[in-house]
């Protein structure tokens, strides 16, 4: 029953805590085939930066059920199972949500550009086409913005 119960916990965590692709070169469906307005730009900035998915929860609550049903499977008597399937909820809960925050935790660049318009703005994204300083861009406005190589 245990290894049933961790079985299914690491694979709904690992569905659960996946970050999305924030790759400039990254579509889903729902995006091909919509028109972006695109602008030319220069590069002033770049940084590494940090990119979290919102806890969503789910880690902790699925890491609970887990727990708290593997726990219950511990002891003799009424009260040890009881005692059990807290504890293993409380523990459970703490493992599937620190699960959840480490898969869904990226490293992304943020680029400053300045528009040829002269407005100066930010993008963060994946860091799969590195840019430079001074490089010369395109942003492509729509649904999620990107800069890419000109």
């Amino acid at each position: 029953m245990n290894k049933k119960v961790l079985s299914i916990l690491s694979a709904v965590l690992m569905m659960a805590g996946c970050a999305d692709n924030i790759n400039s070169d990254h579509y889903y469906t729902n995006q091909a085939g919509k028109v972006s307005t695109v602008a030319q730009c220069t590069v002033l900035s770049v940084r590494y930066v940090t990119v979290d998915d919102s806890n969503s929860g789910a880690g902790t609550l699925i890491g609970s059920i887990a727990g708290g049903v593997a726990g219950s499977t511990i002891g003799g008597g009424s009260t040890a199972h009881t005692l059990g399937a807290v504890g293993g909820a409380l523990l459970g809960g703490a493992v599937g949500n620190a699960a959840e925050k480490g898969l869904s935790k990226q490293t992304g660049l943020e680029y400053i550009v300045r528009m040829d318009n002269g407005q100066v703005i930010s993008i963060t994204q994946g860091t799969g086409q590195a840019l430079g300083v001074g490089q010369r861009c395109l942003v492509l406005f729509g649904s999620t913005n990107r800069v890419i190589a000109q």
